[in-house]
Protein backbone atom coordinates (compact mmCIF):
# COMPACT_ATOMS: atom_id res chain seq x y z
CA UNK A 1 0.00 0.00 0.00
CA UNK A 2 1.25 3.49 -0.77
CA UNK A 3 0.01 7.05 -1.11
CA UNK A 4 -1.06 8.15 -4.56
CA UNK A 5 1.31 9.92 -6.92
CA UNK A 6 -0.79 13.07 -6.58
CA UNK A 7 -0.35 13.07 -2.79
CA UNK A 8 3.38 12.45 -3.16
CA UNK A 9 3.65 15.39 -5.56
CA UNK A 10 1.55 17.62 -3.28
CA UNK A 11 3.94 16.88 -0.40
CA UNK A 12 6.90 17.74 -2.66
CA UNK A 13 5.26 21.02 -3.72
CA UNK A 14 4.49 22.11 -0.15
CA UNK A 15 8.01 21.11 0.91
CA UNK A 16 9.46 23.16 -1.94
CA UNK A 17 7.45 26.22 -0.90
CA UNK A 18 8.41 25.71 2.76
CA UNK A 19 12.12 25.48 1.93
CA UNK A 20 11.97 28.49 -0.39
CA UNK A 21 10.26 30.60 2.26
CA UNK A 22 8.71 32.96 -0.25
CA UNK A 23 6.69 33.30 -3.41
CA UNK A 24 7.48 31.07 -6.37
CA UNK A 25 6.00 30.84 -9.84
CA UNK A 26 4.44 27.56 -10.97
CA UNK A 27 7.17 26.86 -13.55
CA UNK A 28 9.90 27.11 -10.90
CA UNK A 29 7.93 24.87 -8.55
CA UNK A 30 7.48 22.29 -11.33
CA UNK A 31 11.18 22.36 -12.23
CA UNK A 32 12.37 22.12 -8.64
CA UNK A 33 10.01 19.27 -7.69
CA UNK A 34 10.23 17.30 -10.94
CA UNK A 35 6.45 17.48 -11.37
CA UNK A 36 5.09 18.49 -14.76
CA UNK A 37 3.77 22.04 -14.96
CA UNK A 38 0.28 20.84 -15.83
CA UNK A 39 0.10 18.44 -12.86
CA UNK A 40 1.67 21.05 -10.55
CA UNK A 41 -1.05 23.54 -11.48
CA UNK A 42 -3.76 20.96 -10.81
CA UNK A 43 -2.34 20.20 -7.37
CA UNK A 44 -1.72 23.86 -6.57
CA UNK A 45 -5.40 24.60 -7.28
CA UNK A 46 -6.43 22.02 -4.67
CA UNK A 47 -3.92 23.37 -2.15
CA UNK A 48 -5.10 26.95 -2.74
CA UNK A 49 -8.76 25.94 -2.39
CA UNK A 50 -7.93 24.26 0.92
CA UNK A 51 -6.01 27.27 2.22
CA UNK A 52 -2.63 25.54 2.51
CA UNK A 53 -1.22 27.65 -0.32
CA UNK A 54 -1.97 31.24 -1.37
CA UNK A 55 -1.85 32.36 -5.00
CA UNK A 56 -1.09 35.79 -6.39
CA UNK A 57 -1.70 37.10 -9.91
CA UNK A 58 0.36 39.50 -11.95
CA UNK A 59 4.02 39.95 -12.78
CA UNK A 60 5.06 39.42 -9.18
CA UNK A 61 2.51 36.66 -8.74
CA UNK A 62 3.05 33.09 -7.82
CA UNK A 63 2.42 30.78 -4.90
CA UNK A 64 3.45 30.69 -1.29
CA UNK A 65 2.38 28.83 1.82
CA UNK A 66 -0.90 30.02 3.27
CA UNK A 67 0.24 29.18 6.79
CA UNK A 68 3.62 28.86 8.50
CA UNK A 69 5.36 25.49 7.83
CA UNK A 70 5.06 24.71 11.55
CA UNK A 71 1.27 24.69 11.14
CA UNK A 72 1.12 22.37 8.12
CA UNK A 73 1.39 18.62 8.62
CA UNK A 74 1.84 15.76 6.19
CA UNK A 75 -1.69 14.75 7.08
CA UNK A 76 -3.03 18.17 6.08
CA UNK A 77 -1.50 17.89 2.62
CA UNK A 78 -2.40 14.26 1.96
CA UNK A 79 -5.98 14.72 3.14
CA UNK A 80 -6.33 17.90 1.09
CA UNK A 81 -5.64 15.83 -2.02
CA UNK A 82 -7.11 12.45 -1.07
CA UNK A 83 -9.76 13.19 1.52
CA UNK A 84 -9.73 11.71 5.05
CA UNK A 85 -7.14 8.97 5.50
CA UNK A 86 -8.36 5.46 6.24
CA UNK A 87 -6.73 2.10 5.71
CA UNK A 88 -9.93 0.47 4.46
CA UNK A 89 -13.14 1.70 2.86
CA UNK A 90 -15.24 0.47 5.77
CA UNK A 91 -13.44 2.90 8.10
CA UNK A 92 -13.70 5.95 5.87
CA UNK A 93 -17.21 6.89 6.93
CA UNK A 94 -18.27 7.17 3.31
CA UNK A 95 -21.32 5.51 1.83
CA UNK A 96 -19.50 2.18 1.68
CA UNK A 97 -21.78 -0.74 2.53
CA UNK A 98 -20.06 -3.77 4.02
CA UNK A 99 -21.18 -7.05 2.49
CA UNK A 100 -20.39 -9.06 5.62
CA UNK A 101 -23.11 -10.38 7.89
CA UNK A 102 -22.79 -7.63 10.50
CA UNK A 103 -26.08 -8.65 12.16
CA UNK A 104 -24.51 -11.93 13.22
CA UNK A 105 -21.16 -10.55 14.39
CA UNK A 106 -21.97 -6.97 15.35
CA UNK A 107 -19.05 -4.97 14.00
CA UNK A 108 -16.51 -6.79 11.89
CA UNK A 109 -13.32 -7.50 13.84
CA UNK A 110 -11.27 -6.36 10.85
CA UNK A 111 -13.01 -2.98 10.86
CA UNK A 112 -11.93 -2.45 14.49
CA UNK A 113 -8.30 -3.27 13.64
CA UNK A 114 -8.37 -1.13 10.49
CA UNK A 115 -9.82 1.78 12.46
CA UNK A 116 -7.03 1.52 15.07
CA UNK A 117 -4.32 1.37 12.41
CA UNK A 118 -5.88 4.26 10.51
CA UNK A 119 -5.91 6.41 13.63
CA UNK A 120 -2.28 5.55 14.41
CA UNK A 121 -1.15 6.47 10.90
CA UNK A 122 -3.23 9.66 10.91
CA UNK A 123 -1.83 10.71 14.29
CA UNK A 124 1.74 10.13 13.10
CA UNK A 125 1.16 12.05 9.85
CA UNK A 126 -0.21 14.95 11.93
CA UNK A 127 2.93 14.98 14.06
CA UNK A 128 5.22 15.65 11.08
CA UNK A 129 5.27 19.37 10.27
CA UNK A 130 6.96 20.91 7.25
CA UNK A 131 9.11 23.02 9.56
CA UNK A 132 10.64 19.73 10.77
CA UNK A 133 11.68 18.55 7.32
Amino acid sequence: MHITLESDYAVRIVSCLAKNGGRMDARSIAEETGVTLRFSLKILRKLVTGGLVSSYKGTKGGYELGRPPSEISLCDVIEMVEGPYSLARCVSGSDYQCNRNTEACGVCEFRKIYAEISETVRRRLNEVKFSDL
